[in-house]
């Protein structure tokens, strides 16, 4: 039994646009298609999410794709069987759970990633038809205090601003956002409109001076969790320098009085506010003379805000600013949350979480019970739509490790990995009597759980609609046909629903039917005193064709706004039931992870460059993998000193819910007293390099998002005896993997040729020709030992062909592996490169260093050589290697390195006789 799949395959050329799977930025993309392959991707230039700008994990995407590694056939209880038989076990199973425990024992897990239409019928069935109001997603732990701080200020789910209002402003202030990472394309817009209006000041805001500092004019490194104390300081400044839109505030606001007073309460001096987020009193007035002074001011705000035990407050802090100078309804100026997935704001718009019913609408909003249930005939069923919101994330899991909950639906996301206090959430999983997951990878640390595995369509294959951070709505369209059995989330719902009796009610055949109930439900009695602001009934009844021809446009979309809406708020008039914007009084909390004697590091988390989530897309393509290839542990000289760790050396940080452990990254750029990791890394890459590990499940008591930004952690050396790296073909065996290394660590880091495992441990092992062999069943063929300093190489050939090469001694001592994979592809090894084996080189050609441009593989000892060689700018180094010339992500990297370099390369030049 199969669902129409999209993008037959094709012996012709094609091109398709459609939207980049990442970040919330949303990027248009063109995708090339041979063949029935997707065989390139550049930037959509006319989509105005990015006109043709794409970052290295964008123009990467042709390479993350391919069958290898996907799930192609359903599993029931371990054991591959028919989609009849899938969706039936879904349904029986299911029902049984419900008969049993009541509807609230069943719940759903969604995730950004899932389409609108994806969201839209997992929402209808769970809440509408099911009747449970437990229906959560990830967007909780990266949205949901934005969302939470603009209801409470604006009455709804609103961003204000588009993304050229970053380009108009005077002053574009970055707070808790490493733009030039993990919204890269935005930061190259601000980058350009900057360089066109030198009076643009840009201020970065944020504990770590992070990439996006390359073009601050002023940079503030607060103290973790001291946004709120930044935030309340300058609105009472504001009030004490009069710099205050009385006007704005007296016709457009209220609560006014009551915030300033908390203001200025708890905020005290300039001094005193210096003092509580310890940064420099000149600096932090500079700041607020510079907000103060202009109209057009744009405030950017991510993760480093939400994630966190008060994040609303801190979000709420923020608008009361913008709110008390009038700053927002204008050309660039307004609060702009700019986190999110590729679709965290469409899964909001269909209720896709635990506190909404459907269309932005809330239990509280008058009368959308009733309203939801008569559009979706619902009225008469028993259990009805449920009358109260379900469990947030944390708490949804925590109502299954009591045993409330019985049954788990997980689309589209990892909850083994990306939530708080990781061992309770596996405890939880483990425990509950049905966990269903769809997913279209076959290796995650979710799926060991799951009792019934549903294998979905990704990226290249699923057609539908995302909304991305400026409200924009684009077409997401299928390219490729699905592999194996794999099938749509909406097709997979759809059928589960049918066998469970709601035939009728979800009879779709194609997308374009559910978006356009789901434009019609927006739509739905939304006049007058019931006037609702997220509206695209003007998308409605257009049919497929034009569906499948659909431009990117901004809701608002409606008979008032046929071609959109930019932007929100221009009028002053708010979706509050009086129309007036709201300012709360805000009280600055500190975080509830709280540092001790025992663990007394401050631990923050977050993205790096190449990778995004749990690296399920990123890590198929192998060049991502190369600008940071093993989890890290980033710290300051001084806390590296007095823990006795060394820089590329291996550490471990314990937490009381549990420890993580990686390669250590000295770095100034870190304040002292803290730490940082990433979040991507999962038991299928490395041993113990799960950030969640890490972190209590504290939430924000408003918006329920967890703080992970905040942790208390503990660092410690890694004890080992030895450390080793193997590289081993693709289509090699290997004995017990990752089994072999049990006590200390093990990373796993994909190349195009072969995979390149990180090996350390304290066991020591005293024959390694012999546990190479062991290991992959193919004795040594080459070798070299140093006995006196531990040191050995070795490679295994079989029939010409390279099968595995191993050098054991600490990773700093690899050679360049470029031309040592290369060799994986030889079909028979010739006798030089045989000599050159264990080398890992050609005699003569210098190690690349590690890579810098990701887009263009440029290494660090290579810009390094160019620098010292004459090329003393970003400009000179494009012209000669192409780093920096394509998505721009690694320009301040490469700024860095000019800088650190520039003695170097000026002494060259005086003492070139050329020059002189």
């Amino acid at each position: 039994m199969r669902g129409a799949k999209a993008g037959q395959q094709s012996t012709t050329t094609q091109q398709a646009k459609t939207t980049c799977p990442y970040c919330g930025v949303g990027c248009g993309v063109t995708a090339t298609v041979e063949a029935g392959t997707l065989s390139a991707v550049e930037g959509d230039r006319g989509h105005p999410a990015n006109y043709g700008r794409l970052c290295v994990k964008g123009t990467a995407l042709h390479e993350t794709l391919g069958q290898q590694g996907r799930l192609t056939q359903p599993r029931v209880d371990g054991a591959e069987v028919s989609w009849d038989t899938a969706l039936s076990a879904t349904a029986d199973r299911l029902n049984a759970l419900r008969a049993e425990h009541g509807q609230h024992s069943v719940a759903a897990y969604l995730s950004g990633q899932l389409l609108t239409e994806d969201y839209y019928v997992a929402n209808k069935l769970f809440k509408g038809f099911l009747g449970t109001p437990h229906v959560d997603t990830n967007s909780r732990l990266c949205m949901a205090s934005a969302v939470a701080g603009y209801k409470r200020a604006f009455g709804a789910d609103a961003v204000p601003c588009h993304y050229e209002d970053i380009e108009e402003a005077e002053l574009v202030v970055l707070v808790g956002s490493n733009l030039a990472w993990n919204h890269p394309v935005l930061y190259q817009r601000l980058k350009v409109a900057k360089v066109r209006n030198p009076l643009m000041r840009v201020v970065v805001i944020d504990p770590r001076v992070t990439d996006s500092c390359e073009i601050a004019d002023l940079y503030l490194g607060i103290q973790p969790g001291s946004d709120a104390y930044l935030f309340n300081g300058l609105l009472a400044w504001m009030a004490q320098r009069r710099k205050l839109d009385t006007l704005y505030l007296e016709r457009h606001t209220e609560g006014f009085d009551d915030a300033l007073a908390a203001a200025q309460q708890t905020a005290g001096s300039v001094a005193e506010v210096a003092a509580a987020c310890d940064v420099d009193p000149e600096r932090l007035e500079t700041f607020y003379y510079w907000f103060a002074s202009q109209l057009h001011v744009v405030t950017l705000y991510s993760q480093g805000v939400n994630q966190s035990s008060s994040g609303t407050d801190k979000c709420n802090a923020i608008i009361n600013c913008h709110l008390a100078g009038g700053k927002l309804g204008l050309p660039g100026a307004g609060p702009f949350s700019i986190t999110g997935q590729p679709n965290a704001m469409g899964g909001r718009e269909v209720g896709g979480l635990a506190n909404q019913l459907a269309a932005h609408m809330d239990y509280h909003t008058p009368g959308a019970r009733d309203l939801v249930s008569r559009f979706w005939a619902t009225e008469h069923l028993t259990p009805a739509l449920p009358d109260a919101p379900g469990y947030k994330a944390i708490e949804l899991f925590d109502a299954i490790d009591r045993g409330e909950i019985t049954a788990l639906w997980v689309m589209a996301t990892n909850p083994a990995v990306s939530l708080p206090d990781s061992a309770k959430i596996r405890r939880a999983l483990a425990s509950c009597p049905l966990v269903i997951v769809s997913e279209c990878v076959a290796n995650t640390d979710l799926l060991p759980y799951a009792d019934i595995v549903l294998p979905a369509s990704a990226w290249s294959e699923k057609d539908g609609t995302v909304t991305n951070s400026e409200r924009r709505i684009s077409r997401q369209r299928g390219m490729l046909t699905p592999p194996g059995e794999a099938q749509h989330d909406w097709w997979i719902i759809c059928e589960v629903a049918k066998r469970l009796g709601f035939a009728e009610a979800f009879s779709y055949s194609h997308p374009w039917e559910i978006f356009d109930e789901h434009a019609r439900l927006s739509g739905f009695e939304n006049s007058g005193t019931s006037k609702r602001l997220f509206d695209i009934s003007g998308l409605t009844g257009k049919g497929q064709a034009a569906y499948d021809a659909l431009s990117p446009i901004q809701w608002p979309v409606n008979q008032s706004a046929p071609r959109g809406t930019s932007r929100l708020f221009e009028e002053g008039v708010f979706a509050t039931a009086n129309g007036r914007a709201k300012l709360l009084p805000i009280t600055p909390r500190l975080p509830e992870q709280t540092l001790s004697s025992t663990y007394p590091l401050r631990l923050n988390t977050g993205r790096v460059r190449d990778q995004w989530h749990t690296m399920t897309r990123t890590a198929r393509a192998p060049r991502l993998m190369n600008h940071r290839a093993e989890p890290f542990i980033e710290l300051h000289p001084v806390d590296a000193a007095n823990a006795g760790v060394a820089d590329q050396g291996l550490a471990m940080l314990s937490a009381a819910e549990g420890e993580y452990r990686g390669r250590v990254r000295i770095s100034n750029a870190q304040r002292q007293g803290e730490v940082f990791v990433p979040m991507h890394w999962t038991d299928c890459f490395t041993k113990h390099g799960r950030s969640g590990a890490l972190i209590t499940g504290y939430s924000d008591p408003v918006s329920g998002q967890p703080e992970t930004k905040q942790g208390a952690v503990a660092l410690t050396n890694l004890p080992i005896d030895w450390q080793a790296t193997l590289l081993v073909a693709n289509d090699q065996t290997i004995k017990d993997s990752p089994g072999w290394c049990k006590n200390a660590y093990w990373s796993r880091i994909p190349m195009s040729s072969c995979e390149r495992w990180q090996l350390a441990d304290t066991a020591p092992i005293t024959d390694w020709l012999a546990t190479a062999a062991s290991w992959l069943n193919v004795p040594a063929s080459l070798w070299c030992e140093d006995s006196g300093s531990g040191r050995l190489r070795a490679a295994g050939i079989v029939n010409g062909q390279l099968r595995w090469w191993l050098m054991v001694g600490p990773p700093q001592e690899l050679p360049g592996l470029i031309w040592l994979e290369a060799r994986f592809n030889d079909t028979a090894l010739d006798l030089h490169h045989r000599q050159r084996l264990l080398a890992g080189g050609d005699d003569g050609v210098m190690d690349a260093g590690p890579v810098v441009c990701s887009c263009h593989q440029v290494g660090q000892t290579t810009i390094i050589k160019a620098i010292r060689g004459g090329d003393i700018s970003v400009e000179a180094l494009g012209a000669r290697l192409a780093c920096g010339t394509q998505c721009g992500s690694c320009i301040p990297e490469l700024k860095s390195l000019l800088e650190e370099e520039r003695p170097n390369a000026c002494a060259k030049q005086t003492t070139n006789p050329e020059m002189a």
